[in-house]
């Protein structure tokens, strides 16, 4: 059986809410953790990955626009957008976090991943 609150509006949202929560944690409030290369970028493209997937997902198997072909491409970028928007957050409303342009692009690039396995998702 397929789990059907994949089609509820709450997991795209909840995901959503908490990319933000995560991304405006002050930097000296953020764990220290073992030193691996590039394992702030793999995060960002998770999230931003995970949130069009939802995103695409809910419309898909919910909302009543799921059969707008261009519809899932607008999701895409709305959450490159969001990943944009919330650097120039970190810059000016969080402290000790930055503006990163490396951030940027891992969100973009994980919106498209997410984008492009729910486009290829069967059903």
């Amino acid at each position: 059986m397929k789990a059907k609150w994949l089609s509820s509006i709450w997991p795209a949202l909840i995901w959503s809410m908490a990319i933000f929560i995560l991304l405006v944690i002050p930097g000296r409030e953020l764990p220290e953790g073992p030193e691996v290369p590039s394992l702030d970028k793999i995060i960002h493209a998770f999230l931003f990955g995970v949130q069009v997937w939802l995103w695409c997902i809910y419309y898909k198997k919910g909302g009543k626009f799921s059969s707008l072909p261009w519809l899932f491409f607008l999701i895409f970028l709305l959450s490159s957008l969001y990943g944009i928007a919330m650097e120039y957050v970190q810059k000016y409303f969080v402290i000790n976090r930055a503006f990163e342009l490396g951030d940027i692009i891992a969100d973009i690039v994980g919106s498209a991943i997410g984008w492009l396995l729910a486009v290829r998702r069967k059903g």
